[in-house]
């Protein structure tokens, strides 16, 4: 089994990216604004998350460890 540790702020990050993304998605399917601003608003935010989300999972799935690991690692470097 794999372990990831991240930091509040990275939590944070990853979570971030995660409602610009939904935000875009859900402009794109609302009809509170007219067609031309709703189409560039929702673009705009799906793109930005999609974009974000890129080196922000390039970062989780380098911090991926084997369970156990982290923990050994610190072991041996605290002798």
């Amino acid at each position: 089994m794999k372990e990831t540790r991240l930091t509040l702020p990275q939590l944070a990050l990853i979570a971030g990216t995660r409602v610009v993304l939904g935000g875009g998605i859900g402009l794109l399917i609302a009809d509170r604004l007219n067609d031309r601003e709703r189409k560039m608003a929702g673009w705009a935010l799906f793109v930005g998350g999609m974009i974000s989300t890129i080196p922000l999972g390039r970062m989780v799935l380098s911090r991926r460890h084997a369970k156990g690991e982290c923990r050994e690692g610190k072991a041996r470097a605290a002798r």
